[in-house]
């Protein structure tokens, strides 16, 4: 007897066994797919962990369905690297499976309904939603579920088809399906048989009153005398300007031949020139140097160089000797937006060797990119993305690069495994056995703490490229401009003088609002009614463009009321603004400017983000509006002038990181002014003007905000000092869930004492109609995190055991960002 472990994609903690033949277990290896029946009648795409001959002890191992590769598509090492998630990250192996692989590789059954053959049925006694359905089934052999839904007009159809199952009218039966289509091209050549000349001027007189179809017999031979390639049907048709009948007509008479070929759905279109990759100023080569050493002692290293000084130049000469040595390069991005800047650049030194691999690509691409890291292809040498490319089958990686490492979009939140890229980053590169390299001009406070310790190795580049200076910084106290009445709109006199020079000059200008939408409240003045989010804790943001008020959580959305809904006063008033807004007042205070905006809502499509940076990069927009998807790395060469519309939002936020974060944010989009030869410019507007994080961002000064958080963090227990697991509490009912965190909070009180924070509501206690709660264990340095986390798991298994806890979802972050 056989056996093989496998991983389901559900959040199960342990393995499940099934029995297979020898034969099947000779051929099956760990990583391959295989459909396996789990629960009542449900069919499931599982991966092989392990072949064995130890049949389960609980339960009767079931057989499998069928196998669904001929050979693996995930590696050991990635195997390796999901386990070390799942038990890190506090969450099932299943679920790091269900997040890493492409959908389309999930195969999960859909249930066919079919009519009953083996009963006779009494169609009097069907309702009328049950004969429609019973009819159809007369005329069609097989339904599927979203067609019986469309033929009863009901979206829930399960009452339906449960009463028909009940009077013996339809069996169900259960199918996989693939998702994945390969792309195929059809292609033409002339048959075999008219390749030597006296055929060919045969079937040339032959054609004489079909001027049409000798046409395409011409163009074809034209068009190989261009170039040597495989001819396709779309452009012979082009060519020839004959129709789809025509050649059809010459493929019936077996005159020419058609055939197809598998091609991948994205290809690198450009001309690839050598590019000589650009030699490095001595600042750059100093730290290039640095970094060598540091990866020859097997260490992470940091590159901290200041805006603009050059890093991903420095990023290309290590791709480059990556390559050279026939190994494979992972770049890590934080936003996609950032990747479209980087593939031009990266594609003008290597051409076709670069992949991208993102969630704006559909499944059919990604699912390609996967099936070109496996194979080790040339054209997946290069691989750019985002946290998810982390994932990806290498088998020979020699280096990775984490860019703008400090980025909280490095974390994922929902759904589980919540891992932080950075952090699997690095223990992906201690499997490979590769070099990594962490880049970023405002590092986050651990990992600089981390090269102060010891334990990373540090490269630094002080001056920007070209020695251009860094950007001249000036505050503007928006409570002085208020009380002397000098703003317009949100904008202060200063601002608005500094945007005219910008574009008297011909320069861009960036501004930056960290909120989308027109204005995030809507608020009756006569009695003060704000219209709230029916599933969330949250008001509405109002979207001007649309007429519409929004949830931004929850997707919620309503037309913009004509007059308040508790008092019927029509005197409805906006508070706070948005990036919208600011689009609004910049076009009456600078019509003949031409100005747009960059956030969630104009970015929505694949190309979003490439049509609004490759529009500003031309210039064909003067102000650019946005929120900090603005912030990262982007490479603007004619900006002059950057304006913080408001730096209080970020200031004032519930987060120990808020500091930090407030000063790599404005730093960053700071960053992006004066790039080129002339000294940039920025603005920031705030009510708080003496605050000691404005001024260090000011006066650039890394290293004492830096000293500020670490005592802060010292004094008050927060990372790095100390590790955090944050425990959040999920459930529809108020009371239970209280009752439910006191409980759990009780039981980690008894196990840790004073180091339990809470259970407490987050800014936001209910969203999507259910409520939440944290509790938040600091682990000291000492405390080791492994018996933590067990101790953690115990008390939950208790909780689980008791009846009216079950069904509060628990859900565990762990570092916590």
């Amino acid at each position: 007897m056989y056996f093989i472990d496998v991983i389901l994609p559900i959040p199960l903690e342990k393995f499940f066994t099934y029995r297979v033949s020898e034969t099947e277990a000779e051929f099956l290896e760990p990583g391959m797919r295989v459909g396996v029946p789990f629960g009542k009648s449900k069919v499931y795409t599982a991966l092989v962990f392990k072949v064995h001959r130890t049949p389960p002890e609980i339960y009767e191992a079931k057989e499998i369905h069928r196998i669904l590769d001929e050979s693996p598509i995930v590696n050991a090492f990635q195997l390796k690297h999901w386990k070390w998630m799942a038990q890190y990250y506090m969450c099932s192996l299943g679920e790091v499976f269900r997040s890493a692989v492409p959908s389309a590789f999930l195969l999960e059954s859909e249930t066919l309904i079919l009519r009953n053959t083996s009963h006779e049925v009494d169609e009097l006694a069907l309702k009328d939603d049950e004969f429609l359905v019973f009819e159809a089934l007369q005329h069609q052999s097989i339904l599927k579920v979203h067609e019986v839904s469309s033929i009863v007009d009901k979206k829930n159809v399960l009452p339906v088809l449960h009463r028909l199952l009940q009077k013996k009218v339809i069996v169900l039966k259960e199918e996989m399906y693939e998702q994945y289509k390969p792309k195929l091209e059809r292609f033409v050549k002339l048959s075999h048989a008219y390749r030597s000349e006296e055929s060919l001027e045969t079937l040339l007189e032959s054609l004489t009153r079909a001027p049409q179809q000798s046409q395409v017999i011409l163009s074809i031979f034209q068009i190989q005398g261009v170039s040597k390639k495989p001819i396709k049907t779309k452009e012979l048709e082009k060519v020839s300007g004959a129709s789809k009948a025509v050649i059809k007509a010459l493929i019936e008479k077996d005159i020419l031949e058609e055939y197809t070929i598998k091609v991948d759905r994205v290809n690198y279109e450009g001309e690839h020139e050598e590019y000589d990759v650009k030699s490095l100023n001595e600042y750059q080569q100093i730290a290039l140097d640095d970094i060598h050493r540091n990866f020859n002692d097997k260490r992470v290293t940091l590159l901290y160089g200041v805006t603009s000084s050059g890093k991903t130049e420095v990023y290309v000469q290590l791709i480059e000797n990556c390559i050279q040595l026939g190994k494979q390069a992972l770049y890590l991005l934080p936003e996609i937006a950032l990747t479209t800047q980087l593939i031009t650049r990266l594609q003008a030194y290597f051409g076709e060797k670069v992949s991208v691999y993102h969630s704006k690509y559909n499944v059919q691409e990604r699912i390609e990119v996967w099936n070109n890291v496996l194979a080790q292809k040339s054209k997946a040498q290069i691989v750019i993305g985002a946290r998810s490319a982390l994932f990806l089958p290498f088998s020979n990686v020699g280096l990775i690069i984490v860019d703008e490492e400090h980025e909280g979009s490095f974390k994922q939140f929902d759904p589980a495994p919540r891992y932080h890229a950075r952090d699997a980053a690095i223990v992906l590169a201690n499997l490979h056995d590769c070099n990594i390299l962490l880049g970023s001009a405002t590092p986050s406070i651990e990992s600089f703490y981390n090269t102060r310790s010891g334990k990373y190795g540090l490269a630094e580049i002080k001056r920007r490229y070209g020695n251009v200076l860094m950007p001249e910084m000036e505050l503007v106290d928006l409570k002085e401009q208020t009380r002397k009445k000098r703003m317009k709109g949100h904008f202060s006199e200063r601002l608005l003088e500094e945007i005219q020079t910008a574009l008297d000059e011909g320069e861009q200008v960036i501004l930056f609002q960290n909120r989308r939408g027109y204005a995030p409240i809507v608020e009756c003045s006569v009695c003060g009614h704000s219209p709230q989010c029916p599933n969330c804790d949250v008001s509405l943001t109002y979207h001007q463009y649309k007429k519409q008020l929004r949830c931004h959580y929850c997707g919620y959305h309503m037309a913009l009321q004509e007059s308040c809904q508790a008092c019927g006063s029509s005197a409805l008033d906006t508070k706070g603004f948005g990036t919208e807004q600011v689009e609004k007042e910049l076009e009456t205070l600078f019509p003949e400017a031409k100005t747009s905006r960059m956030d969630l809502d104009t970015t929505r499509g694949k190309h979003g983000y490439e049509k609004i940076i490759t529009a500003f990069e031309q210039q064909e927009i003067d102000i650019l509006v946005g929120t900090q998807m603005l912030t990262k790395g982007l490479d603007f060469r004619n900006v002059s002038l950057v304006g913080i519309m408001s730096a209080d939002s970020l200031l004032n936020f519930p987060d120990y990181r808020a500091h930090e974060r407030c000063f790599q944010l404005l730093t960053q989009v700071a960053g992006r002014a004066g790039r080129t030869k002339k000294r940039g410019k920025v603005i920031i507007q705030s009510y708080n003007p003496y605050h000691q994080i404005l001024k260090q961002v000011t006066t650039h000064d890394y290293e004492g905000m830096f000293k500020e958080q670490m005592y802060e963090r010292e004094q008050y227990k927060y990372p790095p000092k100390n590790r955090i697991i944050r425990i959040t509490f999920k459930h529809k009912e108020y009371n239970r869930l209280n009752e439910a965190a006191e409980w759990f909070a009780r039981g980690l009180r008894k196990a840790f004492g004073g180091s339990v924070l809470g259970p407490e509501y987050p800014p936001v206690a209910r969203i999507r109609n259910q409520y939440l709660k944290n509790v938040m264990v600091k682990i000291p340095m000492g405390q080791s995190l492994s018996k933590t986390k067990s101790a953690i798991k115990r008390i939950e298994k208790s909780f689980d055991a008791v009846s009216q806890y079950r069904s509060v979802r628990v859900i565990y972050n762990v570092d916590h960002v």
